[in-house]
């Protein structure tokens, strides 16, 4: 198999489009995904040069945020999760430390004004860089079939105290 690495090389660099605001000022308040912080209200700034692509956005009741983990820790390749004590690869798990420090969250939509989202459902940071913004599509995005790997039959759990 072709290895295609060089072609990163003349990729265009990823910029953030915009800025994410929360009440999540530390790690420690931080929730862990945005199911488990439903009444949690945020504010997706768009920087205004790139507003234009927002057209008809608040025609969707849910959207995903892609952004940076910009105060992630070390990358462990193989790591404890918030759910589980066991350690799991780190493709296998949501954990925010990883080598390219990306993270997603569907949010639901509040409103729009010019440039700014009011979203429901934040589970980062406040002033956590925004990579980029797609609608949720239920008819696209559902797979009834998918199934939930190790995670099945965890139980919820807080965010261990300490672990990153």
């Amino acid at each position: 198999m072709k290895n295609n690495i060089n072609i990163l090389k003349d990729s265009p660099k990823i910029e953030p489009i915009g800025i994410i605001h929360t009440p999540y000022l530390t790690k420690e308040e931080c929730p862990i995904q945005p199911v488990y912080s439903s009444e949690s209200i945020g504010s997706v700034e768009v920087f205004e040069k790139f507003e234009a692509g927002l057209k008809d956005i608040e025609t969707f009741s849910h959207i995903y945020l892609l952004y940076l983990f910009d105060r992630a820790g070390g990358i462990e390749m193989v790591r404890a999760t918030f759910l589980d004590d066991k350690p799991h690869g780190i493709y296998a798990s949501r954990h925010p430390c990883r080598p390219n420090n990306i993270g997603i969250s569907i949010v639901k939509l509040l409103k729009r004004n010019k440039n700014i989202l009011n979203v429901e459902g934040v589970d980062m940071l406040d002033n956590t860089p925004l990579l980029d913004i797609k609608p949720y599509i239920p008819k696209f995005d559902i797979i009834d079939s998918a199934s939930e790997g190790w995670t099945a039959g965890r139980k919820w759990r807080p965010k261990p105290i300490g672990r990153e």
